[in-house]
C-alpha cells in the first residue's frame, strides 16, 4: 500500500471526471432506496438484537456466581464475551451512528446511547462519525487505526522506532478500548503542548473520559466481583470480567484492522484530495478506501456488519442489517467501473493486515528483497540503519531500492511470453 497518486497505477485513473459525479448519483439512488423502504422490519430488528445482548449479558453474569467452577467459568466468560461484542459492535457503533434515529425512539438514539466501552459517546462520535468518515484513509487527518502511532504507507519517513510497531499493535489490540479512548481525545498530540496550547475543551473530555474508565472499571472489576463474592467466585469473576472485555478488545480491533489495512486497500495524502471535493470524489474515496470480510450471516453480526465495510463507509447512517442486502448493487457498480471491491474471508484479510503491520515496521523493500541466502547480509543493513544515523539510513535504503527494482526487472523478464520461434522457409 502507498498513497495512491504515488503507485506506479493509479487505481482510478480510468475513471473521468463525468464517471465519478455518476458514480455519486448511483449509489445516492441505492441510498434512497433504503431509506425509501426503512420500517418496522428494521425496528424490529434491532430490537431483537438489544434484548438478546441484554439477555445475554444477564444470564452470563448469573452464571459466572457460580465461576468458582470451571465449567461455569468457560460459559459464564464465552456469554459475556459475545455480549459485549454485540453491545459494541452491532448495537453501540450502529445506534451512535445514527442508523436507529428515524425511528425516534428515546432508548435506541444516537443522543442518548452510552456504550460499554472506556471511551465517551460524545468523544467518539467526533473522533469517528465526523473525522475518520470525512477524511478516511487520509494520511496525516485520519487516525483511526493508529495513523498518528504507526507508520501505514511506503511514504512515511522510516524510523527505527517502527521496529516496535508490531508490538505495539499487539498491545493495541488487547487494551484496544483505551486506545479508541486515548485517540478519541488526540492525547498524545495535546500532552506534547502546553496546556495554554491544547484544543479547547481537552481537559474538560479528559475528566469525562477517566470518569467513564472508572465507570466501567468499577462495574466489571469491583461490583461484579462483589456480588460473586458471597458464592466463593470473587476472583473467578474478576478474572472472567478481565477475559471477556480482552476478547472483546481483539475482536474488535481485528475487524477494524481488516476494514482499512489488508495490502490493496488504498491510502490517500491530504494535499492531493480537492479543496471542494465532490460527493462522487468522496464516495470513491470510500469504496477503494475500505475492505470487506466475506463469512456467514453469524459472523457479518458479530463484527457489527462491519464485515460490509465498504457498504458501511458509502452508507454510514443506513440500517447495519441492511448492508448485506445492498451490497450485490455496490459491487455490480464496481465491476462496472473496473474498480476493486476488495473482499476476503476474516483469517485471510487479518492475515494480510498483520502482514502489512510488519512490513511497514521496517525499511521499504526489505522484506520483499530479503530471503534465505541474503539474510545475514540484510540483517546487517538493517542493524546498520537501525544504529548509525539518517545518513546510513539514506544509503541502504538506496541499495534496497536499487535491489527491488532489479528483483522487479527479473520477474517481469520471467513473465513475459517467450517469443515465437522463427521458422526459416526451406527453398523446394
Amino acid at each position: 500500500m502507498t498513497s495512491i497518486t504515488n503507485k506506479d497505477v493509479n487505481p482510478v485513473a480510468h475513471l473521468s471526471p463525468e464517471d465519478i459525479e455518476q458514480i455519486g448519483l448511483e449509489l445516492d439512488a441505492i441510498r434512497q432506496d433504503i431509506i425509501d423502504q426503512r420500517g418496522e422490519r428494521d425496528a424490529k430488528y434491532i430490537r431483537r438484537v438489544v434484548k438478546v445482548q441484554r439477555n445475554l449479558e444477564l444470564g452470563s453474569r448469573a452464571i459466572l456466581l457460580g465461576s468458582a467452577l470451571p465449567p461455569l467459568w468457560v460459559l459464564g466468560t464465552a456469554g459475556l464475551s459475545v455480549a459485549k461484542i454485540l453491545e459494541n459492535m452491532e448495537i453501540g457503533h450502529n445506534v451512535m451512528h445514527g442508523q436507529w434515529d428515524w425511528m425516534r425512539d428515546p432508548k435506541i438514539h444516537s443522543s442518548a446511547w452510552e456504550w460499554d466501552n472506556a471511551s465517551t459517546s460524545d468523544g467518539w462520535k467526533h473522533s469517528h462519525n465526523e473525522v475518520h468518515h470525512t477524511y478516511t484513509n487520509i494520511i496525516g487527518k485520519d487516525n483511526d487505526l493508529g495513523y498518528g502511532i504507526m507508520r501505514v504507507d511506503e511514504e512515511q519517513k522510516w524510523v527505527p522506532m517502527y521496529l516496535a510497531q508490531p508490538a505495539w499493535n499487539f498491545i493495541n489490540a488487547c487494551f484496544f478500548e483505551y486506545g479508541i479512548a486515548a485517540y478519541d481525545l488526540e492525547l498524545g498530540r495535546n500532552l506534547r503542548l502546553p496546556e495554554e496550547r491544547r484544543a479547547p475543551g481537552f481537559k474538560e473530555r479528559a475528566k469525562a473520559t477517566v470518569k467513564k474508565i472508572r465507570k466501567q472499571a468499577t462495574k466489571d472489576y469491583v461490583v461484579n466481583p462483589l456480588i460473586a463474592l458471597p458464592f466463593g467466585s470473587a476472583l473467578p469473576a474478576l478474572a472472567a470480567n478481565f477475559t471477556a472485555n480482552l476478547v472483546r478488545n481483539v475482536w474488535s480491533h481485528s475487524v477494524i484492522m481488516c476494514g482499512h489495512f489488508p495490502e490493496g486497500v488504498e491510502t490517500f495524502e491530504l494535499n492531493k484530495i480537492p479543496e471542494n471535493e465532490t460527493r462522487g470524489e468522496w464516495y470513491v474515496r470510500q469504496m477503494i478506501g475500505s475492505a470487506n470480510i466475506s463469512g456467514s450471516k453469524a459472523m457479518h453480526i458479530m463484527t457489527g456488519n462491519l464485515s460490509h465495510q465498504i457498504e458501511h463507509h458509502l452508507f454510514p447512517d443506513l440500517p447495519s442489517s441492511r448492508y448485506a442486502e445492498i451490497a450485490p448493487r455496490v459491487k455490480a457498480l464496481f465491476d462496472k467501473y473496473e474498480l476493486n471491491y476488495h473482499t476476503a474471508p476474516l483469517p485471510q484479510q487479518v492475515g494480510s493486515a498483520w502482514h502489512k503491520v510488519v512490513r511497514l515496521s521496517l525499511p521499504n523493500h526489505w522484506l520483499e528483497t530479503t530471503n534465505r541466502s541474503n539474510l545475514v547480509d540484510q540483517t546487517k543493513l538493517l542493524y546498520a540503519m537501525t544504529t548509525k544515523g539518517p545518513k546510513m539510513r539514506r544509503l541502504a535504503q538506496r541499495r534496497l531500492d536499487q535491489m527491488a527494482r532489479k528483483q522487479a526487472e527479473v520477474k517481469a523478464a520471467q513473465d513475459a511470453p517467450a517469443a515465437e520461434p522463427v521458422v526459416e522457409a526451406v527453398p523446394a
